[in-house]
């Protein structure tokens, strides 16, 4: 016995059970409470639960009608780590939800009426190593920059939403991404779409339920399979040539034939230009040789020449008049 008589272990399950039934006194209504967690599943709740205990540490929402999150309650959770939003009615606004929340672990928002994913989404979540956002049907727009801060994020499963298209950069950017679920999506395997297919060959990154990783159009691709559909992607993105690129290559060619014409025409130009220059100097030349030649001189008249030729045998007096020199 303790020294105020009362057995000792009679005092432990006394203060255990005071402690219970703190713990009940500070549940939110229609939970259960344990050491640090919060548990609400499928308690048909409409709206956030209140007097939620601070200190606790995982919260499960799961299965119920939720629509909202609110910024201000969760972030009097600071020490939160785990949240299970499953099966609720979250719509697209959930930007900057999660500011107060910074220590976040693991969420859960599957089975939700998500639309989009931007930058200030999770931008907040420095922390974050497993994020869910699967079935989500209307999810169509995640953000290219949308995961930028969550650089611990290992596990992220968008499977079976609405998306047709996701951006490289987005998840090759993620240094300890190793599980990335992409199943039962309408992916859009166009030429834009080659690079994310290559970087999925290329990556260490875990691809779970692959076989169901297929592309949704164009329709000649339908049901294949990603990984598989990059050879045919190849063929059809750079070695085919469509309508467009025809009329670039036309455009191009006319431009490269208008400018060789201009050249030339212009060479030309400055050709005969230059040859008639050359032309009239080389007259102005002559015509001053010539006046410098020709120019009145004083003529000096030389008497006439006898000489004699041989001729059928005896010499004949040939005469040779004068002529004229310029002096």
């Amino acid at each position: 016995m303790s020294p105020s008589g009362i057995p000792q272990p009679l005092s432990l399950v006394f203060l255990l059970g005071m402690g219970m039934a703190s713990e009940r006194i500070n549940c939110p209504s229609r939970c259960s409470c344990q050491y640090l967690e919060v548990n609400c599943t499928g308690q048909q709740l409409q709206e956030f639960p209140a007097a939620i205990p601070l200190d606790t540490r995982q919260l499960i929402l799961v299965a119920n009608n939720v629509s909202y999150l609110p910024a201000v309650e969760l972030s009097f959770l600071a020490d939160l780590v785990y949240l299970d939003c499953r099966k609720n009615l979250l719509g697209d606004d959930l930007d900057f939800t999660f500011i107060g929340v910074a220590k976040l672990v693991y969420l859960d928002l599957s089975f939700n009426n998500l639309t989009q994913v931007t930058f200030s989404t999770f931008s907040h979540l420095l922390s974050l190593v497993v994020l869910k956002i699967s079935d989500n049907p209307n999810l169509v727009a995640i953000e290219k920059d949308a995961f930028a801060n969550n650089t611990w994020l290992r596990h992220l499963d968008v499977s079976r939403t609405g998306l047709k298209f996701l951006d490289t950069s987005t998840v090759r950017d993620l240094p300890n991404l190793r599980f990335l679920g992409l199943s039962d999506n309408l992916w859009h395997c166009n030429c834009s779409f080659l690079d994310f297919i290559t970087w999925m060959t290329e990556s260490n990154v875990l691809f779970p339920d692959a076989d169901n990783i297929t592309c949704y159009t164009p329709e000649g691709l339908r049901a294949l399979k990603m990984p598989a559909v990059e050879t045919q992607l190849h063929f059809n993105c750079l070695t085919r040539l469509y309508k467009q690129d025809y009329i670039f290559l036309c455009l191009i060619g006319f431009c490269i034939f208008f400018a060789g014409t201009m050249a030339a025409w212009l060479a030309g130009v400055c050709a005969v230009v230059y040859a008639v220059h050359t032309s009239k100097g080389e007259e102005e030349e002559d015509e001053d040789d010539t006046k410098s030649l020709c120019a009145p001189v004083s003529l000096t008249v030389l008497p006439p020449h006898f000489f004699f030729h041989w001729d059928s045998g005896h010499w004949q007096n040939i005469h040779l008049g004068g002529h004229k020199r310029c002096a």
